[in-house]
């Protein structure tokens, strides 16, 4: 976590201060509703709610150590990969290659030009023009429909 140690502005607004506690807004609320984490101060001037240096640096330490005003408090760690599964990358060779097909008339995906790809050039096709593979994988797989 890259949580600061020390704040840096005289006050800052409550979404500011989720943001600093790398937290959601609607999160920030509701542990604030719970009790772990202080109630904000009203700006005189604009009755906004705000935290000033002392209640930011309350949260930072909260955040920090994970023991809030009302006991301890479990934060959720971001998982690293999401549940979706994920799509294999393309390069850009087959993505212009995968427009080019479209554009020619063929609905393919990148698997199956990936497979086209290795049948026709085995050894690589880095060095071979784009619309000569292009050309040679649009027969290709053609010939296979």
């Amino acid at each position: 976590m890259n949580i600061p140690e020390r704040p840096t502005k005289a006050v800052v607004s409550v979404v500011e201060m989720a943001s600093l506690c790398l937290l959601s807004r609607s999160r920030f609320y509701s542990l604030i509703q719970l009790g772990a984490f202080p109630e904000p101060i009203r700006n005189e001037s604009c009755k906004r709610p705000v935290y000033d240096l002392e209640l930011q640096q309350k949260c930072l330490d909260i955040r920090r150590s994970g023991i809030g005003l009302n006991g301890p408090v479990l934060f959720n760690r971001k998982s690293k990969t999401t549940g979706k599964k994920s799509r294999p990358k393309l390069t850009s060779d087959h993505a212009d290659l995968l427009d080019a097909l479209k554009s020619l008339g063929l609905q393919t995906t990148a698997e199956i030009v990936d497979g086209a790809l290795n049948e026709l050039f085995p050894s690589g096709w880095a060095n071979v023009d784009e619309g000569q593979r292009v050309r040679q994988v649009f027969l290709h797989l053609q010939k296979k429909k």
